[in-house]
C-alpha cells in the first residue's frame, strides 16, 4: 500500500492519501482519543504518542498532532498505524456508529432558506474544504446568522476565519440575501 501524505491550511494537521476508501460516505471526526471507541482505525492512530486528533473522509485521514511534536518524527508510526489498520481487515468505523456526519440533510421543519443554505454548503463549500482535510457542516441559521461547525483540519486552523468570512459568508449573502453574517460554532 502506497500512502500519499498532503499538507493542509492548517499547520498541526497532516492529510494521509492510503489510495483506497476509507469511508463509504460521510466524514467522521474524532477530536480526542476518547471520542474514538467506535473507530478501530482512529483508537489505532491515537496509540501514537503525539496524534491529537483524528478525521476520517471518503478517501483520506487527516490526522491532527500536539504543537510541541513534529511532523517528521510522527509521520512514519502513523503511516504505518494506518497500514496496520487496512491490513487487519478491521472496519474503519463499527456499525451504526454516531461519529459518521452525513451530507446537510434536509428536515422537514427547515424552511426554503435552510435548504437553500444547506445545498450551497453540500454543493460547493464541503468538496473544497475536503480537499484539505476538513468538513464544515451547518449547525443553524437563525436571524440572518448562519452557524458552521469546523472539523477537520478546519478546526484550529489559522486560515478558517478568512475562509468563513471571505469564502463561504461572501458566498452564502451573494446567493442568498437572508444571510448577513457567517460565524463559527463555540465547541
Amino acid at each position: 500500500m502506497f500512502i500519499q501524505t498532503q499538507d493542509t491550511p492548517n499547520p498541526a494537521t497532516l492529510k494521509f492519501i492510503p489510495g483506497v476508501p476509507v469511508l463509504e460516505q460521510g466524514t467522521a471526526d474524532f477530536p480526542a482519543a476518547d471520542s474514538a471507541g467506535s473507530s478501530p482505525m482512529a483508537r489505532r492512530l491515537f496509540q501514537v504518542d503525539g496524534v491529537a486528533g483524528v478525521f476520517l473522509g471518503g478517501d483520506f485521514i487527516a490526522v491532527t498532532k500536539v504543537d510541541d511534536m513534529d511532523w517528521f518524527a510522527l509521520k512514519p508510526s502513523i503511516l504505518a498505524g494506518i497500514m496496520e489498520h487496512f491490513a487487519s481487515g478491521l472496519p474503519v468505523i463499527e456499525d451504526n456508529a454516531g461519529n459518521v456526519t452525513e451530507a446537510n440533510t434536509d428536515d422537514e421543519d427547515d424552511d426554503d432558506t435552510v435548504k437553500q443554505i444547506k445545498h450551497l454548503l453540500d454543493t460547493r463549500v464541503r468538496p473544497a474544504v475536503a480537499m484539505d482535510g476538513g468538513d464544515i457542516v451547518f449547525q443553524a441559521f437563525d436571524d440572518g446568522v448562519v452557524t458552521l461547525q469546523m472539523r477537520g483540519a478546519c478546526q484550529g486552523c489559522p486560515s478558517s476565519t478568512a475562509t468563513l468570512k471571505m469564502g463561504i459568508e461572501n458566498m452564502l449573502k451573494h446567493y442568498i440575501p437572508q444571510v448577513r453574517e457567517v460565524r463559527a460554532a463555540d465547541f
